[in-house]
């Protein structure tokens, strides 16, 4: 356990010098490998993870994801659900706030990552919020807040990785993402009508749109909620694969851009670049981590963690609890990725030795992960809607999201104590 120990707080000093997480993986775990096996089975060991990596097939799922989200924040579909959330809900006390959320919500559903909702939704959502007298506070917090529903809905970039990781399946852990993903969505709402009751002037209503144009502002979005049940309509019936349904998704986001005509020759190559990069980005960071995690699972660590744990003669739900409160106490210094491929191996040995449901425990821990994105002092998405914001001061907005980790707090204990919430669409399948 001492090595594991070690090899951890040497990953942290070599990150705090400034090199970026997967190459500070790649660079730890190989050392420290080499100091217990000797380091030329250490290089041939990362040398042929780094090959598995890039060359297996399952991980094609990601970059097909990214990809459709590029297209889909082309389309500028992200204004146009905004626009449809705010002619239903607007006229309501902090309406504008619950509209942003449920764009969130809707955006998350053909997007897949917290940054990408959080940085679109800024720019939209906050300015109508402030010309209807909004307070910096509840406009940026919601944002910050609806931006984290980006790795919980479906697709989600963390539970593709989690499933990869874990061999967990994959459109299982998409299908028991859905209820959780809209629970936390009614608890947002519960924590924006819960403040501008305690303060109106926090949340103004905004003016009553008509039926007709209600009507007209949703028909508008028909494309990504008919994207949607492709997407997890082929998982869900078996028709597809999540790597087959992945690219539908992507062939489907691109022909919808196309036929809008919002997809210039420059916007589709820009697209295939962003996803690139990313899918580049993640998976050297994916490749460290599975190199990282041979040298915790060499040093012995994860089965000396558990006989620890169970020392504590704690429950099953105990035992969930501690792992949620290590997961978000790291989750305000890390990265949500970096910190999901750098524990799971590490707590998914103790939760299978505990025989708890992997896929309960996947969208526990990526709940966990999005809470981690709007606490202090990191709060990932925080600092993206502040680069997006830069005249609003970043402790506005860190107040402003305090009403919503409290939701959040509440949430994540309901889908712990009631499995059978996360587990009732999975079990159909």
């Amino acid at each position: 356990m001492i090595l594991g120990l070690k090899g951890f707080f040497g990953l942290l000093v070599i990150g705090l010098l400034g090199l970026p997480l997967g190459y500070a993986l790649i660079a730890s775990g190989t050392v420290a490998f080499g100091a217990l096996r000797g380091f030329e089975p250490a290089f041939s060991m990362a040398g042929q993870q780094i090959l598995d990596i890039t060359t297996k097939y399952e991980f094609s799922v990601l970059p097909m994801f990214l990809l459709m989200a590029a297209f889909i924040e082309r389309a500028n579909l992200a204004r146009e659900m905004y626009e449809a959330w705010q002619a239903w809900l607007g006229h309501r006390r902090g309406g504008l706030a619950m509209a942003t959320i449920a764009a969130c919500g809707g955006f998350s559903a053909v997007c897949g990552t917290s940054v990408a909702t959080s940085a679109v939704m800024s720019k939209i959502s906050v300015r109508e919020m402030r010309r209807y007298g909004y307070s910096d506070g509840l406009s940026t917090g919601s944002v910050a807040a609806g931006g984290t529903l980006g790795i919980l809905i479906p697709p989600s970039v963390p539970l593709v990785l989690y499933g990869l990781l874990t061999r967990t399946d994959i459109a299982k852990l998409f299908i028991a993402g859905i209820i959780p993903g809209i629970v936390l969505v009614g608890g947002y709402f519960a924590a924006v009508m819960f403040r501008t009751r305690l303060n109106p002037d926090d949340g103004p209503a905004a003016e009553r749109v008509g039926a007709r144009e209600r009507w007209l502002a949703l028909g508008r979005v028909w494309g990504v909620l008919l994207l949607f049940i492709i997407v997890m309509g082929s998982m869900y019936a078996g028709i597809a694969t999540p790597t087959e349904a992945a690219a539908i998704g992507a062939s489907g986001a691109f022909l919808f851009a196309l036929l809008r005509k919002r997809l210039s020759w420059q916007g589709f190559v820009l697209s295939l670049v962003e996803a690139g990069v990313t899918t580049a980005t993640v998976l050297i960071v994916l490749a460290g981590a599975m190199i990282f995690g041979n040298f915790i699972a060499l040093s012995g660590l994860p089965w000396e963690l558990l006989d620890w744990i169970n020392s504590l003669s704690l429950s099953p739900m105990g035992v969930v609890l501690v792992i949620c409160a290590i997961t978000v106490a790291l989750g305000c210094i890390f990265e949500s990725i970096g910190l999901l491929l750098l524990t799971v191996p590490l707590f998914f040995p103790v939760i299978t030795g505990l025989g708890l449901d992997p896929v309960w425990f996947g969208i526990i821990f990526v709940v966990c992960l999005e809470l981690g994105l709007i606490t202090p002092p990191v709060g990932l998405n925080v600092f993206v809607v502040k680069a997006a914001l830069p005249d609003i001061p970043i402790s506005t907005i860190f107040r402003g999201a305090g009403s919503f980790v409290i939701a959040h707090v509440l949430v994540l204990l309901l889908l712990v104590f009631v499995p059978q919430i996360t587990l009732f669409l999975a079990n159909k399948i």
